[in-house]
Parts: C-alpha cells; sequence; structure tokens
C-alpha cells in the first residue's frame, strides 16, 4: 500500500496544481466560491484536453507540454500566493473540497485494492466491485501508449475492435499529459490517476452545494451520501470514463440550477465558462448528453439567456469540439459505432451512417416493437423486473448481496437503495407545505432536472438487448442529481430523521463492498489496506464536520 499511496501523493501534484492556479487566478479576480470551483474543473479539463492534442502534434510537442504545465502552475501559484488577501480566501474555497477530492480517491483506491490486485490493477479494478465488467477501463491506456510514442504519425492500431476516435479523448489526454512523471508500473500509475479523476466530482457537487445555499449539515450528509453509493463504488474505482465528466457537468450545474443562474445568463463570460464546461464534459464520455438535457430544459425554464450568453457559450463550445469531430470526420472516420449502438440497437460494424442505422432499425421492429422497447426502458429505469430477485428465500447472504451489487449496477432507482424514499418525502412535504423551503425547491429542481433527463434518456434509447436504459449507458450526472434530491428532499421533510437514515444507507451500502467476490488468483486480504481505507474515510468525514464551521460565501457568480 506504500506504493499505491506514493503514487497518489504523485499524481494528486501533477493533476491538482494546474486545477489550483486556475481557481486562485480566479479567486484575484474576485469570483464567489461556487465559480472559482467550476474554473478550476474546467482548467482541469482544459490541461487534459491540450496534453492530448500536443501529443498528437507530436510527442516532443507533447513532453514539453508536460513540463510547461508543471513549472508554470507551480510558479502561477507562487506569484499568486504572494497576496496574503488572495491567499487566504483561496484556503477559505478550497481547502474543504480538495482535502475531500483526495480523501475520496485515498478511500477507494484502498477499499479497491484492499484484496490485493496491485500488480494487475486494471484486471483487478474490472472485478473488486461487480460482476466481471468490460476492458473499457483499459481503452484509455491503451491508446495512450500509441499516441504517447508516434503523436499523429499512422493509424493507431484498434482496441478490439475499437477506433480511438470512438471514445472522446480527455482522460486520454491527462494519462499522456502526466505520463511522463511515472516512475514505476504505467498501469498503476494509470489506475490511481484514473480513481483520482473520476473523484473530481467532488469538487463539482461541492459547488453545486454551495451555489445553492444549503446549510453545511445538508451539504455534508449529500457529499457523504454520493461518496458511499453503489454509483461511485464501483465507478470511482473501475476507471472507465464516465464519472469525470460528471464532475464537469455538476459544475455546469452550479451555475444554472442555483440562484446563480440570474446572473450567468446575462453575462457572457459565464456564458464561454458554462459552455466550456458543457464541451470539456461532453470530451469526456459522450453518454453526458442525456445529463445536460435535463439541464438545459430546466434553466430555459428558470428564465431565458442573454443573446450575450448564448455567444459566448456557443463560441467557447465550437472552440473546444470542433477539433474533435474534424480528427473523427477525416482522421479516423467514421466515428459512429456508439451512435448506433445506443439509438439503433445496432452492434455489428457496418457501412451505415447513424441515421441510416436508426431507420432501419425502427422499420424492422414496427410500432409495436418500438413500444415494447420502450416499456423494457422503463422496466430497466425502475428495477421492477429485478428487484423479486433479492426476496427469494433461497438466497445466502454472499448470494444476497451479489444480486444486490448487481440490480444497482443496472437498475436507475434501485441504485438509490434506502434514500429512494426520498422524492416521497420530498413529495409529502410539497404537498403539505412542511419544512424549509429552500431546500425543498433545491430538492425540486435537481428532481426535476434528473426526470426530464430520464424521459429523453428511456425514448432516445433503442431498447433492445444491445441498449438498454442501463446506468452506466446514460449519464452519471443523474444518479447523482436523484441522491441529491433524496437527501435534501428528507432534510426539507424530516430534518433530523435525514441525518440518521442517510447514515444507515451509507453504512449499508459500504458494507455491501467490503467483499471480494472474485479476487485475482495468488491475493488475499490486507488488513493494512481496510486500516487505511478506514482513517480516509474518517478523514473525509472530518473534513466534512470541519467544513461546518467554516461557512463560505456564495452570493454571487
Amino acid at each position: 500500500m506504500t506504493e499505491v499511496l506514493l503514487v497518489l501523493a504523485g499524481q494528486v501534484a501533477l493533476t491538482g496544481l494546474p486545477m489550483c492556479a486556475g481557481a486562485m487566478a480566479a479567486v484575484r479576480r474576485g469570483l464567489a466560491a461556487p465559480t472559482v470551483l467550476c474554473v478550476a474543473l474546467l482548467v482541469s479539463g482544459l490541461h487534459g484536453l491540450i496534453g492530448f492534442w500536443a501529443y498528437y502534434s507530436a510527442p516532443e510537442v507533447g513532453r514539453t507540454y508536460s513540463w510547461a504545465v508543471l513549472g508554470g502552475s507551480a510558479l502561477l501559484l507562487g506569484v499568486l500566493a504572494r497576496d496574503a488577501g488572495v491567499r487566504r480566501r483561496a484556503l477559505r474555497v478550497l481547502a474543504t473540497p480538495l482535502l475531500l477530492w483526495v480523501l475520496a480517491a485515498a478511500f477507494l483506491l484502498m477499499i479497491g485494492f484492499a484484496h490485493g490486485g496491485t500488480a494487475d490493477p486494471i484486471t483487478m479494478a474490472a472485478t473488486r466491485f461487480s460482476h466481471p465488467l468490460p476492458a473499457d477501463n483499459a481503452i484509455p491506456y491503451y491508446f495512450a501508449d500509441w499516441f504517447y510514442a508516434h503523436g499523429h504519425t499512422g493509424t493507431p492500431p484498434l482496441f478490439a475492435d475499437w477506433l480511438a476516435s470512438d471514445r472522446p479523448p480527455l482522460q486520454l489526454g491527462y494519462v499522456l499529459a502526466e505520463r511522463p512523471f511515472e516512475w514505476t508500473d504505467t498501469a498503476l500509475h494509470y489506475q490511481v490517476l484514473g480513481v483520482l479523476l473520476q473523484q473530481l466530482w467532488v469538487v463539482g457537487l461541492w459547488a453545486l452545494l454551495l451555489a445553492a445555499r444549503l446549510d453545511a449539515v445538508t451539504r455534508s450528509l449529500v457529499t457523504l451520501a454520493v461518496l458511499l453509493s453503489d454509483l461511485v463504488f464501483v465507478n470511482g474505482f473501475f476507471v472507465w470514463p464516465k464519472l469525470l465528466p460528471a464532475g464537469l457537468a455538476l459544475a455546469a450545474a452550479a451555475l444554472v440550477l442555483t440562484p446563480l443562474w440570474q446572473e450567468t445568463r446575462r453575462s457572457w463570460r459565464l456564458g464561454a465558462l458554462l459552455g466550456a464546461l458543457v464541451a470539456v464534459a461532453m470530451l469526456g464520455h459522450g453518454s453526458t448528453a442525456f445529463g445536460l438535457i435535463g439541464i438545459a430544459v430546466v434553466a430555459l425554464v428558470r428564465g431565458l439567456p442573454s443573446v450575450r450568453f448564448l455567444a459566448g457559450g456557443v463560441a467557447a463550445g465550437l472552440l473546444l469540439m470542433v477539433p474533435w469531430s474534424l480528427y473523427q470526420a477525416y482522421d479516423e472516420p467514421p466515428a459512429n459505432r456508439l451512435g448506433k449502438w445506443m439509438f439503433a440497437g445496432q452492434i455489428d460494424i457496418d457501412a451505415r451512417d447513424t441515421p441510416e442505422a436508426v431507420r432501419d432499425s425502427y422499420a424492422e421492429i414496427g410500432l409495436e416493437g418500438a413500444l415494447e422497447n420502450k416499456a423494457e426502458n422503463i422496466a430497466t429505469i425502475t428495477g421492477w423486473k429485478d428487484l423479486p430477485d433479492l426476496v427469494r428465500a433461497s438466497q445466502t447472504p454472499a448470494e444476497w448481496v451479489q444480486d444486490r451489487r448487481h440490480i444497482a449496477f443496472f437498475d436507475l432507482l434501485p441504485s438509490l437503495g434506502l434514500l429512494a424514499i426520498g422524492p416521497l418525502a420530498l413529495l409529502g412535504a410539497a404537498i403539505r407545505r412542511r419544512g424549509d423551503p429552500a431546500r425543498r425547491r433545491f430538492a425540486g429542481i435537481c428532481l426535476g432536472t434528473s426526470a426530464v433527463s430520464i424521459v429523453v434518456w428511456g425514448l432516445l434509447l433503442f431498447g433492445n438487448d444491445a441498449s438498454r436504459t442501463t446506468v452506466h449507458v446514460g449519464s452519471y450526472v443523474m444518479p447523482i442529481l436523484l441522491l441529491v434530491a433524496s437527501v435534501v428532499g428528507l432534510r426539507a421533510a424530516l430534518p433530523r430523521f435525514a441525518v440518521g437514515w442517510v447514515l444507515l444507507a451509507a453504512a449499508t451500502t459500504t458494507v455491501c463492498y467490503l467483499p471480494s467476490f472474485q479476487p485475482l488468483p495468488g491475493t488475499s486480504y490486507s488488513p493494512t489496506a481496510f486500516a487505511l481505507a478506514g482513517l480516509a474515510l474518517a478523514g473525509f468525514c472530518a473534513a466534512l464536520a470541519w467544513s461546518a464551521r467554516r461557512e463560505v460565501p456564495a452570493d454571487s457568480a
């Protein structure tokens, strides 16, 4: 575990320096805490994207970029920190979310490697918390090897039958940008970096909760509930790049779903910030679009944006999206495999474009077949077909835990666990007009945003065995916002009960992920890893308690 912790410390420095430099520059400009965190995440994302394009242009250019970012970030931080006022305010804004980010990553790494596996971390991650998962977590690692050595010369060899252009480049760019500083096994560095990147949801969520002006106890409960959720246990350690864009999308939500929207929608600068966050999130994983649809709809309901805002947002978004689109169209076409898979249920590779494949698939099944497919999507979201498996009388405890993991991995609403009562509590509080109205309002906004995204998601996905509304083929913003709505809704309806219930839900979920049912050969449980995981989780809770005594204002963007 010592090696894992050393690698984590190095990756925290490499990933955190550009983020902190961007955040301190935003502090110096006088931006409020939530917007500072949004800027920090955007700078981090841009670091990954530029890293990809630098290495794509030439490996020598990429390595120069890696060193320049490291030195430039450290220099900028040193210059900005000379101003005592900037230094104090930056610490006040950044200390809690960055500490939570690092501790969340440490907790998942320790609990993930609690049954060993550091010698083969990518394989261990595919089995530790779930049934054996596909090799998607290795795709950025595989293509990073190619671009690090060859740049744009030649065509990257296929990963199984996947092109490099089939998946967006954000996580790949991070891996490339930080590859020159690896001093041990590259697979372990990749796994540690991947876990650290997935935990950026902490920073995005903290920006959202600050912007919503929630009280410290509610913020703490929400953050703990998300960390100790089925979603984060599995997808935080199995590092296919899906939680990473969720963090960026949560930062975008902070500018839209909160009182900040009234200022954001009138400013071209904040429009550019929002447009860039959306674009970088999309360049993390295309499924992020489903979550962004709900955010966009709620934005329009809450107030139309100005022309200046739209101009800034569109310009920033296009600036970031167009280069990747050109790469897909001209360097490695057709880059449409995921679109045909999701919207046409088409797994086999053929020469059709996406609209043609969609038309052919729906023509083949007809109206009755399409309605049956959408009904299957609803059944998957609600989990009503799978939930009876949890009450089989013949189950042993181990079988029950494995079934629970399986259902939570695939079915959206059951993945909320005990927190699924939150929306019902919110509904009751709204009908009876009881509880804190500010909490009720924000919980309702998050629930409505998720509902819009879920409806669109259920209608757009084709719905057959290849393309169904399982959690991992949607945007992870949806389950996170559902968790936010559940916890905040419980706090609005039953403030004291909510504290105990959230802690019970978190503890129940954690217990389910302690066992390792399919360990790698030659591995065994490590008491040291469990102890370190406990210390990291205790530190996470202590940081939340500490933050409760240090309220950060969120009065403007």
